[in-house]
């Protein structure tokens, strides 16, 4: 009798612990595969799956197709692997991991592409739950997505390459909460464009770009940001595309009001226009004032355009000179001789002053070029459009400032 309720014990504890246990078992491949459907349907990608079976507390998934919305998709003929799955309250998703096998794989027939592709990989995926996906949890989709070296052939020839791809988030407090700040980073290194192919599509632009030397480019393009959700207060200090031998074009942007309210009210806007006849007064109107909504939410405070030279305002100047039959002198004199009748025909006059003595000294001596936005107070941008009828009221507005060679 002993024996047989220690025997009866010893089953309900298992039964017991088999309940315990059940729940972070009960990852199912199909229900996870969906939401991933769901999430990235929300942001305009087109995703479907085949098959999908569960190990451990990974899904691998086979019979991938991957497109844009609105436009063809393409198969992935490999599996992809989720791996480190922890499934939330909200019936969302925590992923560790998502590995891409390498590709190399054809693309077109004519002319024929190859692209190959390694060392592809995600990290922190976050499939929020629930039927609709806030703006604040789009933000957070993904922690880091990186590369290793991309090649693409025609006909045999590369004419796209780059040596890795890392763009990746920080989130306070922490990814699939409620986000107060986050910093943001992307990095292509190596990167390689070969130009030569195009006159074999358009011989008068090759023409060109042959005569320029730019049949071949290399650089790196990087890009960092910070923002804060409470105010919309989104920094993005650098925007560097650097071209060896070329030049650099950096981009600075600083806002405010970008929180998650207006970026909801963006979504709708466009969730609105693709549903609805936007020829229709109704949506046009509908459009219009959402539309001065968000530009009244958005202030701008300051941004920053600059251009350092490596050789090819040099380049462009020699090339249209020689294409008017003169030399670079008497081409850059012209143009100077030319900017103030130009400005004038603009009805802008005080522009004159801000255009004409940097855009001089830079034809001159072709360093650098800046054009810097900065109004005294941040403005909005339904402010600054009013101020657009007065042209001359709109310098003074954003500040306008250009500088040449500093």
């Amino acid at each position: 009798m002993r024996i047989t309720k220690s025997v009866s014990l010893m089953l309900l504890a298992g039964v017991a612990s088999v309940g315990v246990v059940q729940p972070s078992m009960a990852l199912e491949a199909q229900a996870f595969l969906d939401r991933v459907t769901l999430v990235y349907k929300t942001i305009g990608y087109d995703l479907s799956f085949g098959e999908g079976r569960v190990e451990g507390d990974s899904v691998i998934a086979t019979g991938v197709k991957a497109g844009i919305a609105g436009l063809d998709t393409f198969d992935l003929p490999t599996e992809i692997t989720f791996s480190g799955i922890t499934e939330r309250d909200d019936g969302g998703y925590l992923v560790d991991e998502v590995s891409i096998p390498d590709v190399d794989a054809e693309f077109a027939k004519k002319p024929a592409g190859h692209v190959t592709l390694s060392d592809i990989k995600l990290e922190g995926l976050y499939l929020p739950g629930g039927e609709t996906v806030p703006a604040e949890a789009l933000l957070q989709l993904v922690t880091s997505v990186s590369t290793g070296p991309l090649s693409v052939t025609r006909d045999g020839q590369e004419v796209f390459s780059y040596a890795s791809f890392l763009a990746g988030s920080t989130f306070t407090p922490a990814q699939g909460e409620p986000i107060t700040d986050l910093t943001s980073q992307m990095a292509i290194t190596g990167l390689n464009v070969d130009l030569s192919t195009v006159k074999e599509e358009d011989p008068s632009a090759g023409a060109v770009i042959e005569a320029l030397g730019l049949e071949s480019l290399s650089g790196d393009i990087n890009q960092h940001l910070t923002w804060s959700m409470a105010d919309g207060h989104m920094v993005m200090d650098q925007f560097l595309l650097d071209f060896a031998d070329v030049g650099a074009l950096d981009i600075n942007l600083d806002v405010t009001g970008l929180t998650p309210a207006a970026l909801e009210q963006l979504y709708a806007m466009q969730a609105a226009a693709a549903v609805s006849d936007p020829t229709s007064e109704e949506a046009q109107s509908a459009q219009m004032m959402a539309g001065m909504q968000l530009m009244q939410a958005i202030s701008i405070v300051s941004a920053k355009v600059r251009y350092d030279d490596a050789s090819l305002a040099g380049k462009l100047l020699d090339f249209f000179a020689s294409q008017s039959g003169g030399d670079r002198a008497t081409f850059v004199a012209g143009i100077k001789s030319m900017l103030p009748t130009l400005i004038d025909q603009s009805g802008i006059p005080t522009l004159k002053d801000v255009v004409v003595p940097p855009v001089s000294a830079f034809l001159d001596d072709p360093q650098s070029l800046e054009v810097t936005v900065q109004p005294e107070n941040p403005t909005t941008l339904l402010v600054l459009t009013a101020a657009a009828a007065n042209p001359a009221g709109l310098i003074a507005a954003l500040g306008l400032a250009i500088t040449a060679n500093e």
